[in-house]
């Protein structure tokens, strides 16, 4: 059975990041880069710049006056969520109009989308310090699959139907019947982006955050949302009666479970705002 690295391995030239993506990093990871630096970069790509001005002009921001220039819009939003939004729209250019078989994309978005909003309304009910950098780490959380329904797609719905039915773990199944899972597909998959190692292991270790030694608490979160997401994808009378928390990752966190309710309240309020940045139907326009 084929390892999580080779699978990424054989769609590298399909699954890659375009130059802005990596421009922007280099400048908010340099400390001495300024806003305007910043700014000029964005500008290189009309089609970000465009996008960026419509975001930050959303109900998503819901700024008072008009947002007209990238300028304003770096220096009111700031770096991190400036590198977050071309991080969250250049994935979805990535996968935009992509061919998938036998995958129900609109939905993964929409899972992936509630995943990311929960992940940092969690870090912040947790007092998590930069609660908004668990955003992507959110966003990503389930990206494995878009490798496994490319490159082994019979063998990945085949997982998800066999889950399902003998209401058992999906990783678990995908082990069993290919090899790897989700999460290491998906961490192998951000590794070869190049993109931050919190990311890669809050991928990796989010099924037992317990492995991710310094990174338990993003691998925690990007948990605890995944699960909620999840749960909140059954089917009413297939859902657990609690939601089934990994407890090192309650216990890293301190996570307070009866704030779930008022969280999933606030996430699925902003979903719709949020999935008109992310989907790549609306980005591919």
């Amino acid at each position: 059975m084929p390892l999580a690295s080779e699978l990424v391995q054989s769609c590298t030239t399909v699954f890659t990041l375009p130059e802005i993506y990596f421009r922007v990093r280099d400048v908010v990871d340099n400390p001495d880069s300024t806003m305007d630096e910043l700014a000029n970069v964005l500008k290189l790509d009309p089609a970000i710049s465009a996008r960026l001005l419509r975001i930050v002009n959303s109900p998503l921001y819901g700024f008072p006056k008009q947002i007209d220039t990238i300028s304003r819009a770096v220096n009111i939003v700031g770096m991190q969520a400036i590198n977050d939004l071309v991080t969250a729209t250049t994935v979805g250019r990535t996968f935009a109009g992509m061919p998938i078989q036998l995958m129900d994309v609109p939905k993964f978005w929409r899972k992936s989308v509630l995943c990311a909003l929960l992940a940092g309304k969690i870090a912040k009910s947790c007092e998590i310090n930069d609660s908004e950098r668990f955003f992507i780490e959110g966003l990503l959380r389930d990206i494995g699959h878009f490798v496994l329904y490319q490159t082994v797609p019979q063998r990945a719905q085949s997982a998800l139907i066999e889950a399902g039915y003998l209401e058992t773990s999906l990783a678990e199944v995908e082990q069993s019947n290919i090899g790897c899972d989700f999460a290491e597909v998906g961490a192998e998959l951000i590794r070869s982006w190049g993109m931050p190692v919190q990311i890669e292991q809050a991928i990796r270790c989010q099924l037992s955050p317990n492995d991710a030694g310094e990174f338990i608490i993003h691998a925690s979160i990007v948990h605890l949302a995944g699960v909620v997401a999840d749960y909140e994808e059954l089917e009413p009378s297939r859902r657990p009666p609690t939601f089934p928390f990994n407890p090192h990752a309650v216990t890293a966190t301190r996570f307070v479970p009866a704030n779930l309710p008022a969280l999933l309240t606030d996430a699925c309020a902003q979903l719709q705002d949020t999935l008109a940045v992310i989907q790549p139907r609306a980005i591919a326009a």
